[in-house]
């Protein structure tokens, strides 16, 4: 009886295991995440939102996790739970994975973006973008920081469109009014805030921009949110020591987002 028990108690065992470290959807990519989290019950369920994050090739070589995978997969999870809070979009509750180099591109018409100043594109991937725009694609960019990520993020979009065109948003524009009204915004920072007290990751990106690249019609193709970073703020909104009004700016600001992009 005592040894039934314990292989049964030993099968329980294993089969938890399995179910926290190998039933993940997104297992595969776990090694390439900064903070991978364990998929809730209702993960499989099909919604009319998912928030897609994009893997792509990068310039910098991280030992832990790769330059796409910063913040993932804890910090959509955090947001699309305030997402599902705070409006009415029936938001899929865990993320979806889109590499760079599949046709399954075409499948989500919002995708995120960490770390763009780190991506590199080859030919095949650059048109494959400009596909994706021209079908009605929105992209989100976020943490990235000073001229020369930002200029690496650009080499990578003029491979996309030579003459993509880049503005800084004004106050009136309607992302910031879809469920929101963010006319007076503050600079989300990352963990930086709480470790050393810092608005800024880097020397040379301190001031904060919202910039998008339009169609010639005017439709927001790419929104870009340079020297801030609202992946850190939906990653640790459940960290006492984060700054609340930085975390609840990053939630505003990423619903108006979502939100625009499915109304424009």
């Amino acid at each position: 009886m005592r040894r039934f028990t314990a292989i049964l108690l030993g099968a329980l065992l294993l089969s938890s295991a399995l179910l926290v470290f190998g039933a993940n959807r997104w297992a595969k990519y776990e090694r390439e995440m900064q903070s991978p989290a364990v998929d809730p019950p209702d993960a499989n369920e099909e919604t009319e939102f998912a928030f897609a994050r994009l893997r792509y090739r990068s310039t910098r070589n991280r030992a832990r996790y790769q330059s796409w995978g910063i913040d993932a997969n804890t910090s959509e999870r955090h947001f699309i739970t305030g997402l599902r809070r705070l409006t009415r979009i029936c938001g899929r509750s865990i993320e979806h994975i889109v590499d760079i180099d599949d046709d399954e591109l075409f499948d989500w018409p919002w995708i995120y973006i960490v770390s763009g100043g780190d991506w590199v594109l080859n030919e095949s991937q650059a048109a494959r973008l400009r596909q994706y725009f021209d079908r009605g694609g929105f992209l989100v960019v976020d943490d990235f920081h000073g001229e020369v990520e930002w200029n690496q993020f650009m080499y990578g979009m003029s491979q996309v469109y030579p003459d993509a065109r880049v503005e800084d948003l004004e106050n009136d524009h309607p992302i910031f009014h879809t469920v929101y009204d963010l006319s007076e915004r503050l600079q989300v920072p990352g963990y930086q805030i709480v470790e050393r007290g810092s608005m800024w990751e880097r020397n040379n990106g301190i001031n904060p921009y919202w910039r998008v690249i339009s169609d010639e019609n005017g439709r927001v193709q790419v929104a870009a949110f340079l020297n801030q970073d609202l992946g850190d703020a939906w990653e640790f909104s459940n960290d006492p020591a984060y700054p609340e009004q930085f975390a609840s700016m990053a939630y505003r600001m990423g619903v108006n987002y979502v939100v625009y992009s499915m109304t424009h």
